[in-house]
Formats: structure tokens, C-alpha cells, sequence
């Protein structure tokens, strides 16, 4: 009987523990340490906090490595003394050479898109943003540039119109854990497939989310700004500046055509509320109807509450 493979993995946020959980369960593999972010402050009070990756290799007992610097010799010393035979990457930083290619069958990465579409840090978010109506999860083997090696498996996943970045994770979060599964077992196995990817004229890239991506243009048609909306909820969340400063978040919104609005379509970026059921904006071609928002200083809740205590400023 062959002896498991030695597995190291990699990863921060809550995405990637669904992964490490369906390793851990693979009778074929063992994993012998797990590499995560330093602990960082975060809430109110700027406690440290561990990442959920590290939250969950501790509670299996597993030796826990959170390097500042992945070029640190004395850090490439320790993860080398582990003598991985595969390294399985999820949503983590970008790795030196000297690091992804140290085991005897490299590394893997999972990416939560169909390579290669959505290059880059933010692949879910920028699939609803775009309206694109399906989406997947890619496993392939790590190269110099970042998410372009050679393709192992993929799997599709349908957007359904009410999806947004949360649901959306989730769903990619299981696809991505049972991808990655049947991945390393093909790789233990010999059989991989090691497919290069091919470069298309039509590729959208997948950029880190900045604040201002967020904020809405009422000059583009209210159908985009609907999936743009869905892409970014419930974060980092779209948002709107009123008439008065105060900052609204947008959690879900609808586009309503001008002849189906309670009033005629005005100039993009024009404010209307009866006062009591609906809050929208004017965007290029229909109203953008909110439903779901943050006020400034309030907590999130539907339009019709807002509503309650809530006059819309002089415009």
C-alpha cells in the first residue's frame, strides 16, 4: 500500500477551509501543516484575530505557520523540513518560486472561476458584476504568472438571478472543496490532466476591490447597476452618496422602466421616494428601485423601514 501523500496547505479566509476539511477526510493524503496569514486586528476593540483557516487547522491539531515574508529563509527552512509531496493553495497570497515548486509535485491552486476568465483577487464578485450568468472553480498547477498555469480540472456553476457575492461564495466554496478533492486524488494517482491555458481576446481580468469600486454610476443603465450591486453584497457593498453627504449602502436593488414608475424617468442620479414604499434613483434608462440598504449610522435593513423615520434630503 502506498504510503498517504504529504500534504501542506495554504490558505486564509473561511473559503478555503471547506477545502482543507475535504483533505483532512481524504484516506489518501495527509495533511502535515498549514501555512495562514499572521493573526491581524480587527473589530472595534483591534483584538489580534486568527484567520478562519487558522481556527480550523488548530482545532485538528495541526502545526500552524504564519510567515510576514514567503521569501524568509528561516520560514522556507521550516516548511521545507515538513517535506510535502504537494502543496494545495486556496485564497491566499501570491508565492516565490522558490516556494510553490519545493515539493516533488508542485503546487495547486484552486480559483474560483473559469480560467481563464477572471484572472486575479476578486473572480466571484466581478462574475455578478458583469451579469454573467455562470461561473465555476478551476484547479491548476502554480506558474510564475499569476493564475496561468496548466489547467487540471474544472467545474461549472450556474448563477441563478437572485445570487449574490454571498450566496454566490457559498456555493462556490463547496464546488471548490470537492474539485480540489478529486484533483489531488488524480495527481496521487498519475492520472492529471496538465492542460495550458489558452489566451482569448474577450478576457475580463478580476482585480482586488477597492472602496470606490463600490460606489454607483448612475450614468450606466440600471440593469448593470443591479449586477453591480449583487456583486458587491453583502461586502465590501455598493453605495450611493445622498443629496446631504451621508452615505447609503445598497444591498439589493431592482431596475423598474419608466412607464411601470410611480413617476416619469428624470436626469441620472435623480432621487425619488414616496416616502413610505420606494426609494430609487434615476439611472440611464429606468429607475434603479433599492430595497435592501444601510443608512449612515444605521443598521441594514428594507427600504420600507428606512422609510419609517426617513425624509428624503432637498435635491
Amino acid at each position: 500500500m502506498n504510503a498517504p501523500l504529504r500534504l501542506v496547505f495554504m490558505g486564509t479566509p473561511d473559503f478555503a477551509v471547506s477545502t482543507l476539511e475535504s483533505l483532512l477526510a481524504w484516506p489518501g493524503g495527509q495533511v502535515v501543516a498549514v501555512v495562514t496569514a499572521p493573526d491581524r486586528p480587527a473589530g472595534r476593540g483591534r483584538q489580534l484575530q486568527a484567520s478562519a483557516v487558522k481556527v480550523a487547522a488548530e482545532a485538528h491539531g495541526l502545526p500552524v505557520l504564519q510567515p510576514t515574508n514567503l521569501k524568509s529563509p528561516e520560514f522556507q527552512a521550516e516548511l521545507k523540513s515538513y517535506a510535502a509531496d504537494l502543496q494545495v493553495v486556496v485564497a491566499f497570497r501570491m508565492l516565490p518560486e522558490a516556494v510553490w515548486n519545493m515539493p516533488r509535485l508542485g503546487s495547486i491552486n484552486i480559483h474560483a472561476s473559469l480560467l481563464p476568465q477572471y484572472r486575479g483577487a476578486a473572480p466571484i464578485n466581478w462574475a455578478l458584476m458583469h451579469g454573467d450568468a455562470e461561473t465555476g472553480v478551476t484547479s491548476f498547477f502554480l506558474r510564475h504568472e499569476i493564475d496561468t498555469g496548466d489547467l487540471i480540472f474544472q467545474d461549472r456553476v450556474a448563477i441563478a438571478p437572485e445570487d449574490d457575492f454571498g450566496s454566490l461564495y457559498d456555493k462556490l466554496k463547496t464546488t471548490g472543496a470537492a474539485l480540489a478533492r478529486r484533483s489531488v486524488e488524480a495527481i496521487a494517482a498519475g492520472t492529471a490532466p496538465s492542460i495550458p491555458q489558452v489566451q482569448h481576446d474577450d478576457l475580463r481580468p478580476a482585480p482586488k476591490i477597492q472602496k470606490e469600486t463600490g460606489r454607483l454610476d448612475f450614468a450606466r443603465p440600471a440593469a448593470d447597476l443591479v449586477h453591480w450591486v449583487r456583486g458587491l453584497s453583502p461586502i465590501p457593498t455598493a453605495f450611493a452618496p445622498l443629496t446631504d453627504g451621508r452615505i447609503l449602502k445598497i444591498f439589493r436593488a431592482q431596475a423598474v422602466a419608466p412607464d411601470a414608475a410611480t413617476e416619469p424617468l428624470a436626469a441620472p442620479g435623480t432621487w425619488a421616494s414616496d416616502g413610505r414604499h420606494y426609494l430609487r434613483v434615476a439611472a440611464a434608462d429606468a429607475w434603479l428601485d433599492l430595497l435592501d440598504v444601510q443608512l449612515e449610522g444605521k443598521k441594514r435593513m428594507p427600504v420600507v423601514e428606512l422609510l419609517r423615520g426617513f425624509k428624503l434630503p432637498a435635491q
